[in-house]
């Protein structure tokens, strides 16, 4: 019911920056976490970042150390929209991209396997 649909990527130099984005649609609203997550050609699907909503109604972003101090999350909540901004690429964020929603409580906001609804994917593509 839940269908997420990521946009963005393309070709861009070393350096540059992209936007991506996440538009969602169906029942959102109960999730507790929005991540993006990366699969480079022959690796592992791993985390990237995330928004998680504490029990409060609150929220606060987690990022992969990797990522850190480059990459931002950030939400729209008028167009139903997740970003991921990249900032400074290098060759080792080619990767496919997807973003996902975890409902599970009791699941972890880092884990791969605690995400239940993924889109696509869109591929980012760093050239020097």
């Amino acid at each position: 019911q839940v269908q997420l649909v990521e946009s963005g990527g393309g070709l861009v130099q070393a350096g540059g920056s992209l936007r991506l984005s996440c538009a969602a649609s169906g029942r959102t609203l109960s999730s507790l976490s929005m991540g993006w997550f990366r699969q480079a050609p022959g690796q592992d699907r791993v985390f990237v970042a995330a928004i998680n909503w504490s029990a409060g109604s609150t929220y606060y972003a987690e990022y992969a150390e990797s990522v850190k101090g480059r990459f931002t999350i950030s939400r729209d909540d008028a167009k139903n929209t997740v970003y991921l901004r990249m900032n400074n690429l290098n060759a080792e964020d080619t990767a496919v991209y997807y973003c996902a929603i975890r409902r599970r409580y009791g699941s972890s906001w880092w884990s791969v396997y605690d995400y239940d609804y993924w889109g696509q994917g869109t591929q980012v593509t760093v050239s020097s």
